[in-house]
């Protein structure tokens, strides 16, 4: 099959790699010719294990092409993915800009019957404006070409990225007829050994499943990070919480993890854009609101915790902050909590050396001189007055603890994750805070 992708970022590479890793001829499409020329030579825009070498050899073997010009490359292709970005609006709603401009320009080059599918997370009804964008531009024409159009949402995680494409838990596809069900069915085919199924379903269906996901997953965020408030001031340990309600299949295990909130590309974005769509149609997402509420109160918790330790008082103190990325296995900075904290701490008129295994250059573009740049984790220890744990990278797991004190000013440390013992860290002489879990240096009201 030939297939045409609209946008080169997350979703669009990640998406034309691994259907030309199945054997399909995909050709990636840009309108930034640099970011082209870059993808022909190897250089990527974005981290995402193993990614790159994926790329490279698809490449290598001319079933993944690059391009930025979309009247050639769309010419008899099966299928047209429209991939490109839905960015917020001040008010939250996503602009459609961009999905609708590159529906017009399928519509104007396109030659042959095509299915042409919405990739990027869309509101619903989206679908219905892509037709007519690219209808109009058929009849202007004036020439008899039949095309379908289709929603499938994707469910890609940063950082696991392939794995999710290419052992997908469920594919959900909307469509209209049974040959744009036919066509897309063929696509996704080779992804299928694995048992789960293709959800095929009406389009604003498959447009509203994608919000309705991200909501969820940002819902069990929230309420867990409100729980661990809680257990900080009833003198409970959020740890055990989570274990005593994980077990419980109904609840599960995953995204019950506390922290300093979520961030991305993703939940954010999402969360804002379907309580903008419900608005303006007269309804009101009450939970999905206290959820974005709860988020963005979450990421000061930490902050609030060093200023009511050094009693208010940041003058001069350097804090090292392990972490800069919104999640490990990505170096994406968008909406990250660490953006907030490093401006709050600065603001309060301290000092912050920072390390992240792949998001430095991404934070010296957003940050540039307002902090330091530590060449490894070690470094950033260096006559710290405490450590800020800020993103769980597998390597800040398990440090040597005896260099780490020995490095630091003083032993203090701000765990955003939990992802240390704070029997064990106080036990070997640490000052050490986490989130919903009572330090035995204070009482459980004063971290209210």
């Amino acid at each position: 099959m030939k297939i045409a992708i609209v946008g080169t970022g997350y979703v669009g590479l990640v998406t034309g790699t691994c259907l030309a890793e199945v054997g399909m001829d995909v050709t990636c499409i840009d309108i930034d010719t640099k970011k082209i020329e870059n993808l022909k030579n190897g250089i990527l825009p974005i981290y995402e294990p193993g990614l790159e070498e994926m790329v490279l050899r698809n490449t290598r073997q001319e079933r993944l092409h690059f391009s930025d010009d979309i009247a050639t490359s769309i010419q008899d292709a099966d299928v047209a993915f429209i991939a490109v970005g839905t960015p917020p609006g001040e008010d939250g709603s996503a602009d459609l800009k961009y999905v609708l401009a590159v529906a017009r320009s399928i519509g104007k080059h396109m030659n042959n019957y095509m299915v042409v599918v919405t990739k990027s997370t869309v509101p619903v009804g989206t679908a219905r404006k892509v037709r007519a964008a690219i209808e109009e531009e058929i009849i202007l024409r004036e020439e008899p070409l039949e095309f379908d159009v289709a929603s499938n949402p994707e469910f890609l995680k940063e950082g696991a990225a392939i794995e999710d494409f290419l052992k997908p838990d469920r594919i959900v596809i909307g469509v209209e007829s049974e040959r744009a069900e036919d066509i897309m069915t063929k696509v996704y085919k080779p992804f299928l050994l694995n048992g789960h199924p293709i959800i095929f379903m009406d389009i604003p269906s498959a447009e509203m499943t994608k919000y309705a996901a991200n909501s969820m997953l940002a819902t069990k965020i929230s309420f867990m990070n409100d729980i661990a408030n809680l257990c900080e001031i009833m003198g409970a340990d959020v740890n055990m919480v989570r274990k005593g309600i994980g077990s419980d299949a109904r609840i599960g295990n995953k995204f019950i993890y506390p922290g300093i909130g979520y961030g991305g590309s993703c939940f954010p974005k999402d969360v804002k854009a379907l309580i903008k769509t419900a608005a303006e149609n007269g309804y009101e997402m009450q939970i999905l609101k206290s959820v974005e509420s709860v988020n963005e109160n979450q990421k000061s918790v930490l902050f609030n915790k060093i200023q009511r330790h050094f009693e208010g008082d940041l003058t001069g103190k350097t804090f090292a902050i392990w972490g800069l990325s919104f999640k490990p296995k990505t170096d994406d900075m968008r909406e990250a909590p660490s953006l907030v904290i490093i401006d709050k701490i600065i603001a309060a008129g301290g000092k912050v050396k920072a390390y992240d295994p792949v998001a430095m250059k991404e934070a010296q573009h957003l940050l540039g001189d307002k902090i330091e740049y530590a060449k490894d984790q070690y470094d950033a220890l260096i006559d710290a007055d405490a450590l800020l744990v800020v993103t769980e990278w597998p390597e800040f797991r398990s440090p040597n603890f005896k260099v780490v004190a020995r490095l630091m000013k003083d032993s203090i440390i701000f765990d955003g994750r939990n992802i240390y013992d704070i029997k064990e860290m106080e036990e070997s002489g640490f000052t050490y805070y986490g989130i919903g879990v009572k330090p035995r240096y204070h009482s459980a009201i004063d971290l209210a």
